[in-house]
């Protein structure tokens, strides 16, 4: 049976360079591929019809080469944007190249029927939505911050007159500067008498400020749970901001009908693994001690204390036979 995995990633990629080595070790198949090395490092040949409704073919990288029948599961990790292996034409030519790639090479890769994806891009498009985030928590049950999205002065104050004090946060990442350095804007207070008519420019996220007695970050990769507590020394709001290898770090147990919560949300969003962050209100014993942030659902996990756990709790998942027909 099929039991290769095909792992979709960047070069640079330590989180996925501990799989790899999991699996690696119990010889397991393993392919790695970077989309966008798309041409003579990275060639195709895909076909299907009306007899075989399946692709079939091969994919060849400078080490490797795989047919789609012989994929079990998809890693699907941080591969570099399509665009960036175009760069160098004309932008009309370089994003119709760079949309060709994704939805013909992509597309193949996101349809290998039988395999198992951890996660699947669309899942992890659809659930990396801060909003639908917020609204599926909070269906489950989970107590979440009371939140305002707005770009109008008036209704911001109006919250945070009942709600404050009140932190701003992005939707999203930051974008790469014309440099191609990345930065970030972190979880800030704000005072609202700052607040005026240059927010009606963009969607704004604001929260009631959580009094947290620390953070903690939970792993759930396929029935596995892994919880650990966070401190910055500084105690800082964001604890992503300074030197992660500073953090204190300290396991905890997430209260059973929490843990429930999780995988209820990942399955509500086909996803099988996510990082939830918590804000803690007290000892972590009662439920309602744990109020959740957000959900990153192809977060990082490669710093953390039990990194080795989280490893070969992602191997066990990967290691499968395929299902069905290639």
């Amino acid at each position: 049976m099929a039991s290769t995995v095909l792992v979709v990633t960047a070069l640079e990629d330590v989180t996925a360079d501990l799989v790899v080595a999991a699996l690696n070790a119990r010889e397991v198949p393993v392919v790695r591929v970077d989309p966008a090395d798309i041409g003579p490092a990275l060639t195709f040949g895909f076909r299907i019809d009306a007899d075989r409704p399946a692709w079939r073919g091969r994919l060849r990288t400078a080490s490797r080469e795989v047919e789609p029948g012989e994929v079990a599961a998809v890693y699907y990790r941080r591969p570099t944007p399509y665009g960036t292996r175009f760069a160098h034409l004309p932008r009309q030519q370089a994003d119709f190249a760079a949309s060709e790639a994704r939805h013909g090479f992509g597309g193949v890769l996101n349809a290998l029927s039988g395999a198992r994806y951890v996660n699947h891009p669309a899942a992890v498009a659809r659930a990396e939505s801060k909003p639908a985030q917020l609204r599926r928590l909070a269906r489950l049950g989970l107590r979440i911050p009371p939140t305002l999205i707005t770009n109008d002065r008036k209704s911001a104050r109006e919250f945070a007159a009942v709600h404050g004090p009140v932190v701003c946060k992005t939707f999203r990442g930051l974008p790469a500067a014309d440099d191609g350095q990345a930065g970030a804007i972190w979880t800030q207070r704000v005072d609202p008498e700052t607040f005026d008519d240059t927010l009606t420019v963009t969607a704004h996220l604001f929260q009631a400020e959580i009094p947290k007695t620390g953070d903690v970050r939970v792993t759930v990769v396929g029935r596995r749970v892994f919880a650990q507590q966070i401190a910055a020394p500084d105690g800082a709001l964001d604890w992503r901001r300074g030197d992660w290898g500073a953090l204190l770090h300290a396991p905890i147990i997430v209260p059973p009908p929490v843990a429930a919560a999780l995988h209820a949300y990942l399955a509500s969003f086909g996803l099988v693994f996510g990082c939830f962050d918590f804000a803690l209100t007290g000892d972590g014993d009662d439920p309602q001690h744990w109020t959740a942030i957000e959900c990153n659902p192809n977060g990082q996990w490669g710093w953390l204390p039990d990194a080795y756990d989280i490893t070969e709790a992602f191997a066990d998942l990967l290691t499968v036979e395929r299902k069905g027909r290639s």
